[in-house]
Formats: C-alpha cells, structure tokens, sequence
C-alpha cells in the first residue's frame, strides 16, 4: 500500500513538514508496512517557501533587506533544483507583519525589500525565481521592488521618486538602462490566485487598500497614483498593464513583476504540485492525505488540499483523497464532487484555541490512526 502525504502547514502551529510527519506517524501506528511519501505542499502563500524547501531537500538563505517602513530587517529566501530555482515570499520582505495600526501607511509602504530578495535570488545563480506574492503591506505597484533591481523612476526634476505608493503621481520616467543585466536571462513565475487588475472598482487600492490603513481619501489618491504609473509604463516600457488580470496582486506588485521581469503569473498551488512531482507520486498511490489549519467551501477557491486532489485526481482517477483540518467549516459537502472523497476535523472536542494549536501534532497522529483502522479493516478481506 502506497500513501502520498501532501498537507499544507497549519498556520501559527505546524510547517507542513511537520504536518506530513505527525501523519505518518500516526498511520505507522495501525499500517506500519505501508510505503510513505512526504511531499510538503503551499498554495504560494505563507509557507511556499519551506515547503518547497523542505519537499526538494534545498536550502535557506537569508539576506539583509529593508522592511515596507524602511527599516532593516531579515528576511529568507530558498534555494531548489541545485540553485537553479530560488523560491521568494514577498511577505518575508514587505509583508504586512512589519506594520500595525499605528505605523501602516500605504502612502510610503514600499516593496524595495522583495526586490533586494529577487537581487539576491539572482546573484546566487538562480536562472528561475517562484515569487509569492500574498500578504503585502505595499500599494506602491511594485515600484520599490523595480527601484531595487536598478530601475530609475524620476520626476519632472530628473529625481529618483520616494517610497510609496503617493509617490507614484510624480513619475515623469521610467529608465531600465541600469537594472541588472543578469536579470534579462531569469525566468520569475509569479504565485497568485488574485485576479483584481491595477486600477479602478476592483483594483489593488480600492480592494487591498483598507486592510493596509488606506483611508477613502487615501484610496481616491493611490488609484490615481497607480493609473498614471501604468501609463507611463505603458510609453516607457511598451507595457499595457492596467486592466491585466492579477496585475493588483500584493497592491500592484503583479504589475511591477510584469513591467520589469520576464514573468508570467500563475496559480500558487499548481506551481508547487508541479515543482513538488506530486502527480508522480500520485500515479501509483492508494490515499493522498492533504489538509490544512481550516477546510470550508473556499478551499474550493486555490487552496492546497483542492490542488493536492485534483492534481492527484488526475494522474490517478482511483486513488482516494482525505483531508484532515483542525477546522472544518460550512459547506464542505462542496468539495466532495470536486475531488476530496473525506474530510476529518483533528480537533477532539470543544478546548480554546491556544490548547488546539499546542496539540496540533498528537491531535492529528489521533485522527488520521483511526483512519488507518478504517483502511486497514477495508483491507481485510
């Protein structure tokens, strides 16, 4: 009996590493001659970069950046495939941790920190960058990230522009002539599930905004900033951005890789079951395990434990995926036509949340034990 182990981590508890583990370790209780596989997942959010890390035994980097405030800070980065590829959360650098309610600001929020982390990326030789684009801080259209790789962005005085998203309305020019030659040969996929475009109702400032202290006011003048950056990127560069679909991603960072890398963006989870070999894994499996910290009807909507089954589904249409969450919320009966054959909460009863991420590892070595006597009764014929 093959089993494939392809959770997500569960956020403020486990990596999915662990995750994977504490699965086997339980299944090993009641199915101890079974052939296990980890294969550590993320849908291009929080985590990809340990995933990948972990699931292709490459290595972290760390490098010294400046945080969306401008301050230094410390931010990692992952090596895969012999340092072919490096793997990149733009959270790590600009990401809305590093601000609270008193110091978030997308006037001057800047993503000059993720472009130090492509730099560095490149300067170790990486040919391909995966970029996680999820959790920013920033509205600034990925103009502190393009400043970082040498782009020149002046005003009518021939100044280099601020930081900032506010910045942005005083942009005359765009000069690439100094950004790093290295980076013309690098191929940067960008892992987003976001499809809001630049500007306008559904854009970057007036969806993402609120959440990162922009005021109504604040939004009107970010809009503004952010349509007049795309038309000067459209004359500057020949790049019609604007209405592209996920061009607002990470508050127009998917514009900034766009106008300024060789890029193309991509579904988060479908580039890591793609770099991860899952479908390979998958195509002699019995049981692919997934899961995550919570399972609802929006799982349906990119999340790892959807990918997982249907990649998994497809290279091998028998092989049967349960998923186990530490919650289980409304409307899971939707998943099930979708791929995910059975859904288990690792919680044990009613405890405080702090209790249930403490326990997280033998709570899950419980449930999915005692799914493994279900299996291994099946089996007895």
């Amino acid at each position: 009996m093959k089993i494939v182990l392809a959770p997500d981590s569960y956020k403020n508890s486990l990596t999915a590493k662990q995750v994977a583990q504490a699965m086997e370790n339980g299944l090993k209780k009641v199915l101890p001659e079974a052939d296990y596989v980890q294969v550590p997942m993320a849908d291009g959010g929080e985590g990809t970069v340990q995933s990948l890390v972990d699931a292709k035994h490459g290595q972290l980097l760390s490098e010294q950046v400046i945080d969306p405030l401008g301050k230094e800070t410390t931010a990692h980065f992952g090596l895969i495939d012999n340092g072919q590829v490096a793997v990149i959360e733009m959270a790590e650098a600009s990401g809305i941790q590093y601000v609270n309610d008193e110091t978030k600001d997308p006037y001057v929020t800047t993503t000059y920190g993720t472009g130090q982390l492509i730099k560095a990326a490149i300067e170790t030789g990486a040919k391909t960058i995966v970029i996680g684009i999820g959790g920013s801080a920033t509205n600034d259209g990925g103009a502190g990230m393009a400043q970082a790789l040498g782009a020149k962005l002046l005003d009518k005085n021939g100044q280099e522009l601020a930081y900032g998203g506010k910045a942005l309305v005083d942009l005359e020019k765009i000069d690439i002539g100094q950004m790093m030659p290295e980076l013309s040969d690098v191929k940067v996929i960008i892992a987003s599930d976001v499809t809001n475009p630049l500007t306008g109702e559904k854009g970057a400032s007036n969806v993402f905004g609120p959440q990162k202290g922009a005021t109504p006011e604040m939004i009107s003048v970010l809009d503004k900033s952010l349509s007049h950056y795309a038309d000067v990127i459209k004359r500057d560069l020949g790049k019609d951005l604007e209405h592209v679909e996920g061009a607002g991603a990470a508050g127009g960072l998917g514009t900034g890789l766009l106008a300024f890398t060789n890029s193309d963006m991509q579904p988060g989870v479908e580039i890591v079951v793609s770099y991860t070999g899952l479908k390979d894994f998958a195509k002699d499996a019995d049981y692919v395990f997934t899961g995550e910290g919570q399972i609802d009807f929006q799982t349906k909507y990119g999340k790892t434990p959807m990918g997982v089954a249907q990649a998994a589904k497809k290279a091998n249409p028998k092989v049967q995926v349960i998923a186990i969450a530490g919650s289980v919320g409304e409307r899971t009966e939707e998943l099930y036509p979708l791929g995910i054959d059975a859904i288990f909460s690792c919680v044990p009863g009613v405890e405080d949340l702090d209790k249930a991420i403490e326990d997280t590892d033998p709570n899950i070595q419980k449930v999915i034990s005692n799914i493994g006597r279900l299996i291994k009764l099946n089996t007895i014929k």
